[in-house]
């Protein structure tokens, strides 16, 4: 079960539970207070401060200090938990309590009920400190155990029971509906990536994510191999063509009331990537099963739309196929003929992701939206040129920047990345409209674009998200962000949208 989050008035020392979070900020000669440390240590009788300097705590993000209450307040355990250094003005981002909530709730595994204090920490609106800490406590607690035989008797489990201390309890509440709502969307992508591959083929991504649009209301489509045929879907056939888990397109669908923007999602939907003919090395090829995330990102993105009731249409085009090599895998030297009628010369099969995702943009183009935002694991070059934390965004100036902003207000780290033409002219080809990938490594996730952008029609604006690197943490979990499937881009997506329908 997911843990429960609520909202409080009540005096401190009213409250009960297993644990208290507070936080702290980094100073030049160490700890810097927060008005919820500082309540804590007047309980305390002013040990606090004390105890975390004996302790060498420098209030740095994601360093959680635990001590004891030894009977001083009614929680046995305080957890502190650092900021990092404050901002000029002297207060601190959402980001930064989203991080700490996280970190708190990580180190707190074995302690069933949690009271927060950081929404009281300053720096920002009442109601971005809310959903900060929120979404940070919710997103901190996940773990993924569906494939665990037994879990010892013993296990430290993750909070249950978060409880934030805030001015105006009640009328916190419908937030922290919304706050819930945002953290399971990325728990079912974070499940989904998180799903081996023999588990989780194109067949039984397109029924899972069918199955949770169904369950709030949407309209969903599922294109078998006979009617990708039939409807023209050469790249997504040419992908899946090498495996026996024959390729998919789900189309989930949402109409909320009062619509009067309708809007693209795309995510592309590679639930195994060996490269195909083009074989990648064996090293690390596991974390392939990851190459799904982005059309586990659209999936709950609409969903999560629909939940929220929100006044805007919005349709996921998601083309699914798993990239093996075999007797009938495509070739480099093959020309694939895509739903629009454009041709590509094959000279990578490993860079399959562009080539279905052509035919759902295509697709998706179809249906005369006003906007189409796209995210994919799409380029190596995405993680060489950004590193493992921040995803790169391209296409329509004006919609690209928009998610920048989006994504700043959501903490999750993005970079605007431009369309250099001279990068477009590396694509031309002898036999076809254009080949599917360059011998020339430099501006590879650039080059991506490029091919996406063959496929947008003129006028309409997109924005393309390369997520290769943070929609999958390989390393340490760090802030509300566990080790596996992260649920990027989720929030921006969903930020994104909401700023485009209250323009």
């Amino acid at each position: 079960m997911p843990p429960t989050i609520s909202a409080t008035d009540h005096p401190l020392e009213k409250l009960t539970g297993d644990a208290v979070v507070v936080a702290v900020g980094k100073g030049p000669d160490g700890p810097l207070p927060t008005p919820g440390a500082e309540a804590v240590d007047r309980l305390l009788g002013g040990r606090l401060f004390p105890a975390l300097a004996d302790l060498g705590a420098r209030g740095a993000q994601d360093e959680v200090t635990r001590l004891p209450s030894f009977g001083q307040g009614p929680f046995p355990v305080v957890a502190v938990v650092g900021l990092g250094a404050p901002e000029p003005s002297g207060g601190y981002l959402p980001e930064s309590l989203r991080r700490a909530a996280g970190a708190a709730s990580r180190a707190l595994r074995g302690r069933r009920s949690v009271v927060s204090l950081l929404a009281a920490v300053g720096g920002t609106p009442d109601a971005e400190r809310l959903h900060a800490v929120g979404e940070g406590a919710l997103l901190g607690a996940y773990e993924f155990t569906a494939y665990k035989s037994q879990l010892p008797a013993d296990r430290l489990t993750p909070p249950s029971e978060f409880t934030i201390v805030v001015p105006g309890a009640g009328a916190a509440e419908a937030a922290l509906r919304r706050v819930r709502a945002v953290a399971d969307a990325v728990a079912l992508v974070r499940d989904l990536v998180n799903t081996p591959p023999n588990d989780l083929f194109p067949a039984e991504l397109a029924a899972r994510g069918a199955a949770a649009g169904e369950k709030l209301g949407l309209t969903a489509e599922i294109l078998d191999e006979d009617a990708l045929a039939a409807g023209g879907y050469g790249g997504i056939l040419a992908v899946g063509g090498g495996s026996t888990r024959k390729p998919r397109l789900l189309r989930l669908s949402y109409t909320g009331p009062g619509a009067r923007k309708k809007i693209a999602l795309v995510g592309k939907g590679i639930t195994f990537d060996s490269g195909g003919i083009s074989i990648k090395p064996s090293a690390k090829m596991e974390d392939m099963k990851s190459d799904m995330a982005g059309a586990a990102a659209v999936i709950a993105t609409v969903c999560l739309v629909a939940q929220l009731g929100l006044a805007v249409e919005v349709t996921a085009t998601v083309p699914m196929a798993e990239n093996l090599p075999s007797g009938s895998a495509y070739r480099p030297a093959d020309v694939v003929t895509f739903r629009n009628g454009k041709k590509a010369e094959i000279t990578n099969t490993d860079a399959e992701g562009r080539i279905v995702l052509a035919d759902a943009i295509a697709r998706a183009a179809e249906d005369a939206p006003d906007v189409l935002l796209e995210t994919s694991t799409l380029t190596g070059a995405q993680t060489v040129a950004l590193g493992g934390r921040t995803a790169g965004v391209m296409g329509s100036d004006e919609l690209r920047d928009a998610v920048i902003v989006a994504a700043r207000r959501s903490g999750e780290a993005m970079w605007p990345m431009p369309l250099p033409p001279e990068l477009r002219k590396g694509m031309d080809s002898t036999v076809a409209d254009f080949v599917n990938a360059t011998a020339d490594r430099l501006g590879g996730m650039l080059v991506g674009g490029h091919f996406l952008a063959e496929f947008v029609p003129s006028g309409l604006p997109w924005a393309h998200i390369d997520i290769a690197g943070p929609s999958y943490n390989t390393g340490a979990p760090w802030g509300y962000t566990p080790k596996g499937g992260t649920g990027v881009p989720v929030r921006t997506l969903l930020a994104t949208i909401e700023d485009l329908i209250a323009d």
